[in-house]
């Protein structure tokens, strides 16, 4: 299982044509996202290259190969708009045994978590900021922000690929890496 993820475009073209860029170079099983596609929120300022308009062009052409969580930021809307479902609050991918509980992070975090047995894998982003930390039971995992990374993290994405968690830069610059 090779998986690109992604999490917080927060509708910004000019970072997700980063993104699709570096996506092109690679072949996946997935193109995961972890919500907050289109719009901005209350919350954060105006991304560089806020246009969802042009977010919803490029990714419906990518629509056969993108699951996707809601986030705090989706709306109803973005269903009629985008070309794949952006209403699960979570998903769960198994991999060898792995359970891998893919969301956004505002319903399900540290705070709230599913239940897990040891070794499973929490995979939110919400937070804008890219995490790896084992937490006992479970190992909390976070690619951060593709357009507006906090605590002075990168614009990014993660790639998991045969039990391996990858951080780029939308350089395609390697930051971290994990082992499941």
């Amino acid at each position: 299982m090779k998986l690109f993820i992604a999490s917080d475009i927060h509708g910004s073209y000019y970072y997700l044509e980063k993104l699709i860029e570096q996506y092109k170079k690679g072949t996946y099983d997935k193109f995961v996202l972890l919500g907050d596609v289109l719009y901005h929120g209350p919350r954060n300022d105006l991304p560089n290259g806020y246009e969802p308009k042009k977010v919803i062009s490029a990714l419906n052409e990518l629509k056969d190969n993108i699951i996707c969580v809601k986030g705090n930021c989706d709306a109803e809307v973005d269903n009629m708009v985008l070309g794949f479902d952006v209403t699960a609050d979570y998903l769960e991918l198994d991999y060898n045994g792995c359970k891998i509980f893919v969301t956004h992070g505002h319903k399900y975090n540290n705070e709230t978590p599913p239940k897990f047995k040891k070794g499973d894998v929490l995979l939110h982003g919400h937070t804008h900021v890219p995490a790896c930390e084992n937490l006992g039971e479970y190992v909390y995992i976070n690619p951060g922000s593709v357009s507006i990374p906090k605590e002075n993290s990168w614009h990014g994405y993660m790639v998991f690929d045969n039990g391996v968690f990858t951080w780029y830069d939308l350089d395609g610059n390697i930051k971290k890496t994990f082992k499941i």
